[in-house]
């Protein structure tokens, strides 16, 4: 299993950072953090739960779907960011980090 780091600036200036632990071409477990807002704001691990078992694609469409269907579902806010963020930020984190012990 290999945990990647990335970080990506979105639209608007904010900072997506993930820490992603992967195996077998998909999300084993995600770390979300940055200077975006999210209410209620405790949903952050709402987030990191609904991607794991997502498939590593290339355009990260399965991942940016499973949060966008969760901030419908849970009338979660995301300011500053998106679902497509997040995917993008996981997909480079696992194009271009190296395994970090």
């Amino acid at each position: 299993m290999q945990r990647l780091k990335a970080e990506l600036k979105v639209a608007g200036g904010k900072l997506v950072r993930v820490s992603v632990q992967t195996e077998g071409g998909r999300v084993e477990s995600l770390k979300l953090t940055g200077d975006f807002f999210l209410h209620p704001e405790d949903s952050i691990s709402k987030i990191e739960e609904c991607v794991r078992g997502a498939a590593l694609e290339d355009d990260g469409a399965e991942i940016a779907g499973r949060i966008d269907s969760l901030a419908r579902r849970d009338g979660l806010l995301l300011v500053g960011f998106s679902g497509s963020d997040v995917a993008k930020a996981i997909i480079a984190a696992t194009a271009t980090s190296k395994k970090i012990e």
